[in-house]
């Protein structure tokens, strides 16, 4: 299997997912044009794509799904309720193409097995993903303010997982936001911290070593890639942890394809 983060942040999210007979993309949420640069970085021909999965309805990862599944003739799956807050924004989509599906189902297209699982977001119906081929396991769980056990349940057997590390708090306590908006971000809905994601990957470890962890979705504002990483690597080594050896962890580019995986 091959994983590939082609932009992950505040900003725009898509991640791309191929197994021998099959290639998709978790979330689009930058212009198509950005989208078709990114995977002809990597060698990758958009015309390829078995489909696209929606986590949410949320602008910056559903901002080119409708240019590529017009361009591409790509299915788009996401649940129903998703479908419903998201179908006016993004434009005319071919009938067939319109894969509803629903939460915590499994999807199997050619060799590859894609589970959804339910993440605690302010958006109506949000998602993450664990994709599987050949015994070997991808999730990619961002957007959530809690690290539930449905999440951990979900991901703790994966080889490579993309997961949130948002925000820094004291830089979003004292930073431009909005009080609202603070608290939004810091409720059970909201983003996941460094601190918290460092505390996840804990737990994980916990599970199985030897696993690769993207650190992705960084708040443009309320955080800084080499703070992230210092604050999970340090949560990692108070707990007994060596990044370095028994994690291979790694950060997701806000503007470019990386974290390419073949696993």
């Amino acid at each position: 299997m091959i994983f590939c983060s082609l932009y992950s942040g505040s900003s725009g999210n898509s991640m791309f997912v191929a197994s021998d007979k099959a290639k998709i993309l978790i979330d689009a949420g930058l212009p198509g044009k950005k989208i078709d640069m990114a995977l002809q970085e990597i060698n990758q021909n958009p015309r390829d794509l078995n489909g696209i999965f929606i986590t949410h309805e949320h602008s910056d990862h559903i901002k080119g799904v409708g240019v590529l599944s017009r361009k591409y003739d790509i299915p788009i799956y996401a649940n129903a309720d998703t479908w419903s807050a998201m179908e006016n924004s993004l434009g005319k989509i071919k009938e067939c193409n319109i894969r509803v599906i629903d939460k915590r189902s499994i999807t199997e297209i050619n060799d590859m097995s894609i589970k959804a699982f339910n993440t605690p977001h302010d958006a109506v119906a949000p998602m993450g993903y664990t994709v599987s081929a050949v015994k070997k396991r991808i999730s990619v769980a961002t957007d959530f303010g809690t690290f539930t056990r449905e999440i951990y349940d979900n991901i703790k057997d994966s080889e490579v997982i993309l997961l949130e590390s948002n925000h820094d708090i004291n830089m979003l306590k004292f930073g431009p936001y909005p009080y609202p908006l603070k608290r939004r971000i810091l409720s059970e809905i909201g983003h996941l911290s460094n601190e918290d994601c460092g505390s996840a990957i804990v737990e994980l470890y916990k599970c199985s070593a030897n696993k690769k962890i993207i650190l992705g979705h960084l708040s443009n504002t309320n955080n800084q890639p080499d703070l992230a990483y210092q604050t999970v690597f340090n949560v990692l080594s108070e707990n007994g942890i060596n990044p370095n050896e028994d994690i291979m962890l790694t950060m997701a580019n806000r503007h470019n394809p990386s974290s390419y995986i073949e696993i």
